[in-house]
């Protein structure tokens, strides 16, 4: 299975019932497709969507209702659609039990740079509002750059949006949490060992006791 769709299936293990969940741009809008069953969140989209479903099939896709990043999106039964005042507002006050975001770096002290590349054009969109305003904030992202490089770094090195809010770092290799005293590595991925994680980390880790080599 392709390394980002094993991340978006461990990261909808982490979603709880009734949750008010806000899935970021890129690969956490795949999350929604790994939901469990019996598990019902309310998925909100800063672009104006509370209670999203999953992306429908092609024949019945309206294209004015899209995630954030513009990709096909539905409407569950009940669901309402907002402008961006109100939007973030439920952002910003502390309704959403749950962010989801994708990085390019985050670091050991639990910080997240997401948002801008030097050289690229890019943009902060809401990521700064959601890992602040949300109660917990999860980084789905793939454990190594492209070019093989380290992304979980013991300091992070691109521009920050925003400082010691990550909780939980989800990867295709491993799975974490960043406590008091440390980042702490608490799952190994299937097929993957502990050397290649600490190969693969420039950020110091505490491995956890209770450390579960599969999932």
């Amino acid at each position: 299975m392709e390394s980002r769709h094993i991340i978006a299936k461990r990261v909808a293990r982490e979603l709880k019932h009734g949750d008010v969940v806000n899935l970021g741009i890129g690969l956490p809008t795949e999350v929604v497709k790994y939901i469990p069953e019996g598990v019902a969140v309310i998925l909100q989209s800063e672009n104006g969507i509370i209670n999203m479903g999953p992306p429908p099939k092609p024949d019945r896709h309206n294209p004015r209702i899209t995630t954030a990043g513009g990709g096909p999106a539905s409407v569950h039964p009940g669901g309402a659609f907002l402008d961006s005042a109100l939007s973030f507002a439920i952002i910003r006050g502390g309704h959403v039990s749950t962010t989801v975001q994708g990085a390019f770096q985050v670091d050991q002290e639990g910080s997240l740079a997401n948002w801008k590349i030097p050289g690229k054009l890019t943009g902060m969109g809401g990521a700064m509002d959601l890992v602040t305003g949300a109660r917990k904030v999860i980084v789905a992202m793939e454990h190594c750059a492209k070019d093989g490089s380290p992304r979980i770094l013991k300091k992070c090195t691109l521009p920050l949006t925003a400082k010691a809010q990550v909780n939980l770092i989800i990867t295709e290799k491993a799975v974490l949490e960043r406590r008091t005293e440390g980042l702490v590595l608490t799952e190994l991925a299937s097929g993957t060992t502990l050397d290649d994680v600490l190969r693969s980390t420039e950020a110091e880790l505490i491995i956890a006791e209770t450390l579960q080599y599969d999932r």
